[in-house]
């Protein structure tokens, strides 16, 4: 056993027994990298990686291997889920180094944290087009030998000229304006695959934030607004056809190898999950005809559900981060299938509908690598529809449908019986935030209660485990990270923007304006602790937390939202809310740090352009006075509408007594009606609804004249 024996990262203690003599990341490591004059080499990597597996059974379980690690490195091992700041700063120099970046990275330091070599997966030896991971570690130790000043010199100039370009980059500013969404949805179709949807080359991401960005984008009347809407359609409509999602157990895996969606690398991330409940919810709004939408919503929170719940009480759940590709030491062996398999299962009748269903055949369609000798196996996709399979079957499709729901649960039955992957059992407040938010929007627009009871059980954990005591700077913060009982790490910008977004979804949800404070409270969190006071937008890291070489701030969506367009939208609709100019106006400034990147980088910004959208579009309000039980018809007329860029309220006699009116209530009480409805542009209201077919005729309205 090493240290990371005693860590909390699940990731971490996957290297615990590793021959290499690896420290986690903090003052030890570096007190001895500087004793001994040393290098550092530094692992990134996450529990669920792939290719992080790889690496550590080629090379981190070698013992050759380890013992030239430990001889000559001080050796650090990172979850990157743990500690984004550090991620995000080392990434930056392997990006700027290679023009590439992932995982496992590998990066090489000075004793004092700076870079002078990167890269990514090393095999043992050459291999893939790659040095050998030995041959590397040899090289490096000779030079930092022999060359010691000379890479000191050269891993200051790198660190110089790495924090001269990122404050350039996060200073360049564009003056906000509509014409910005337009260029953006331009340049986005110009990458759009419109055979299989999704924007540019394999390997395809899921990217909810453009999507999200391009239905908002839809719901305005615009020459453009049409395509922009068939661009997220039919990407959504491509992705759960396809291996990407499970067509078993629900969940979407974290990204495509190939074009058509087909295969995944198989890990299963909260993140994803969580934001494509929220934007399939709202593509439901916008397309009710496409019936695979709500089947789907349901399908994967069930199996977060079912999978990935941690639940600590009658009052509390959170969801762990993820879940692995491998088992039994091989990708995807837990999903895939072969006919034979399905015979068994099934009997031969069955198996052969199945085969039509799920587009199973003897040759399979998924090779490994790594596995070669493991042939004929299938991931699992549904490119044909239930009535097309029908007519070819000569049966009915209510027939059909029925068989196929038998034909699931069986298969999903028989699967349960495999040997599982591994679950990373960490739970992260900013993923967990944005849960609350897909939970909420999906339990608004389905009226289904359990949905937003568990988004609120789950705000009540960050609330009791994660919301803690006094730091420097601020009475309460947040932390990062949950493992065995423990919160660790200070709260970073992710944490605080997707939770106080996901707060306000849970506030359009339920009506409870304790949510909408402590979304509040967060936002001027961020604004004391994280706002760039010289230039402008929101760093990563707040003023309490550790120093590293570079303050990263993050402009660019990656694999999840990016923490300064996240912070901006925050402060759009917090502004709105509040009727604070001043949030406004510093929302309006983060998002134009990534205006001035539209033409250059549009696939990486849909968080900033959501932010956009808020920003400068016209300010709509609809607010909804009454006791909950009599609001409910009112609210769920309101479901029934996709209006992304309105401002809801909603109160209650009780809610205005307990926090006061917001100000949009204000002289907007309660009337002699049980409950009264305002639709408003810019505050300036409509008649008083105050049945709900007047309330209807007024939503109509208001759709009909949208611009």
């Amino acid at each position: 056993m090493n240290r990371l024996a005693n860590e909390i990262s699940p990731y971490l203690k996957q290297h615990a027994e590793n021959p290499v003599d690896w420290f986690p990341w903090g003052d030890e490591a570096f007190s001895k990298a500087s004793e001994e004059n040393l290098p550092i080499l530094l692992s990134i990597g996450y529990s669920t990686c792939h290719w992080c597996h790889v690496m550590a059974h080629e090379s981190f379980e070698n013992d050759s291997i380890a013992k030239l690690m430990n001889s000559n490195f001080v050796n650090i091992k990172v979850d990157r889920e743990e500690r984004p700041d550090i991620d995000s700063v080392y990434m930056t120099y392997t990006q700027a180094l290679t023009g590439q970046g992932g995982w496992p990275m590998t990066v090489f330091l000075t004793p004092d944290k700076k870079p002078f070599y990167a890269g990514t997966y090393f095999p043992p030896t050459d291999n893939h087009g790659r040095p050998g991971f030995s041959r590397l570690l040899e090289s490096i130790s000779k030079a930092w030998q022999e060359n010691r000043s000379e890479i000191e010199d050269q891993a200051a100039d790198i660190t110089a000229k790495i924090i001269q370009s990122t404050e350039s980059h996060a200073a360049h500013q564009t003056k906000l304006h509509r014409e910005v969404s337009d260029q953006a949805v331009e340049a986005l179709s110009n990458i759009y695959d419109s055979d299989w949807g999704g924007f540019g080359n394999a390997p395809k991401f899921p990217s909810p934030a453009n999507l999200e960005f391009l239905l908002a984008y839809g719901s305005l009347e615009k020459t453009a607004s049409k395509h922009a809407t068939e661009m997220a359609v039919n990407t959504l409509e491509q992705m759960l056809s396809g291996g990407l999602y499970d067509q078993l157990g629900g969940g979407f895996a974290r990204y495509s190898v190939d074009r058509t969606w087909l295969a995944p690398h198989f890990e299963k991330m909260l993140y994803d999950n969580a934001s494509l409940i929220k934007v399939l919810t709202q593509a439901h709004q916008v397309a009710p005809n496409k019936s695979r939408f709500p089947e789907v919503i349901h399908e994967t929170i069930a199996y977060l559900e079912r999978e990935m719940c941690l639940q600590i009480n009658a009052e509390e759940i959170a969801f762990y981060s993820a879940q692995d590709a491998d088992s039994e030491g091989i990708e995807g062996k837990f999903f895939l299938w072969t006919t034979a398999q399905l015979e068994e299962a099934l009997g031969m009748e069955d198996a052969l509908i199945a085969a039509k269903v799920f587009d199973v055949s003897m040759s399979g369609n998924f090779i490994d690598p790594h596995n070669p000798e493991l042939v004929h196996r299938n991931i699992l996709t549904r490119r044909t529809s239930i009535s097309e399979i029908a007519k070819d079957l000569q049966i009915e499709n209510e027939e059909l449908s029925a068989k196929v729901n038998l034909i699931r649960a069986r298969l999903f039955e028989v699967r349960k019986k495999r040997i599982p992957p591994d679950r990373d059992e960490k739970v992260l407040t900013s993923w967990n935030g944005l849960l609350i938010g897909g939970l909420a929007e999906a339990g608004r627009v389905f009226e289904n209660q359990r949905y937003i009871e568990n988004a609120e059980k789950t705000a009540q954990f960050i609330y009791r485990n994660l919301w803690v005591g006094e730091s420097k700077n601020s009475k309460k913060h947040l932390m990062h990270i949950y493992a065995e009982g423990q919160a660790k790490v200070l709260g970073q910008l992710e944490d605080y923007s997707y939770l106080g977004l996901g707060l306000i979804d849970l506030y359009k949800a339920t009506g409870k304006q304790s949510y909408l404070n402590w979304s509040r409270e967060l936002f001027n969190i961020i604004l004391n602790n994280f706002h760039d006071e010289k230039a402008s937008g929101f760093f990563d890291t707040s003023t309490d937390a550790e120093s590293l070489i570079i303050r990263p701030k993050s402009i660019y969506d990656a694999s999840i939202p990016a923490g300064n367009g996240s912070a901006a939208k925050l402060g759009a609709i917090l502004g709105r809310y509040f009727n604070n100019d001043h949030w406004l106006n510093t929302a309006s400034e983060a998002a134009s740090l990534a205006a001035a990147s539209v033409q250059r980088g549009v696939s990486a910004l849909g968080t900033s352009l959501q932010a956009i959208l808020h920003l400068t579009g016209e300010n709509q309000e609809i607010a909804i006075v009454g006791d909950p039980k009599d609001r409910r018809i009112y609210e769920h007329e309101l479901a029934r509408s996709y209006l992304p860029l309105m401002l809801v309220a909603l109160t209650s006699k009780d809610e205005i007594s307990t926090h006061g009116p917001l100000d949009i209530f204000t002289g907007r009480e309660a009337s002699d009606s049980p409950v009264t409805a305002y639709i408003c542009r810019d505050m300036v209201c409509n008649i008083p609804a105050k049945s709900i077919n007047e309330f209807k005729t007024q939503l109509a309205e208001l759709k009909n004249n949208a611009s």
